[in-house]
């Protein structure tokens, strides 16, 4: 797949940054089959490549996201896998017949810098 990461980066002038395969990303494996298909890259930390990924709608869940090895998102959810390269700060929609990526330089911000 690393040549449709960079593939995706280069079309939208993002840097590649693919994640290795053993980070984790935080996943809503129950959502997955509802649409849109959500993905937000925030800054990698313990361990986490900064991914979290669900389908439909957002929940404030305690247990929405279920933490999952990125090299398993080529099973669970392959329509991602493309986008993964893109560094924290990105997001993607997807739906069928639609695609929505961008930049968003608010996933960056600290929490502590949000008023």
């Amino acid at each position: 797949m690393s040549s449709d990461q960079r593939d995706v980066c280069q079309r939208f002038g993002a840097e590649y940054m693919p994640p290795e395969a053993s980070q984790k990303v935080g996943i809503s494996i129950a959502s997955l089959a509802k649409v849109p298909l959500h993905a937000v890259r925030l800054i990698p930390e313990n361990g986490t490549c900064g991914w979290y990924i669900y389908g439909g709608e957002y929940s404030t869940d305690a247990d929405f996201y279920q933490p999952l090895h990125a090299v398993h998102l080529l099973e669970r959810c392959p329509g991602i896998v493309r986008y993964l390269a893109l560094p924290p700060g990105w997001r993607v929609l997807l739906a069928p017949d639609y695609e929505d990526v961008w930049f968003d330089g608010g996933l960056l911000k600290d929490a502590t810098d949000i008023p």
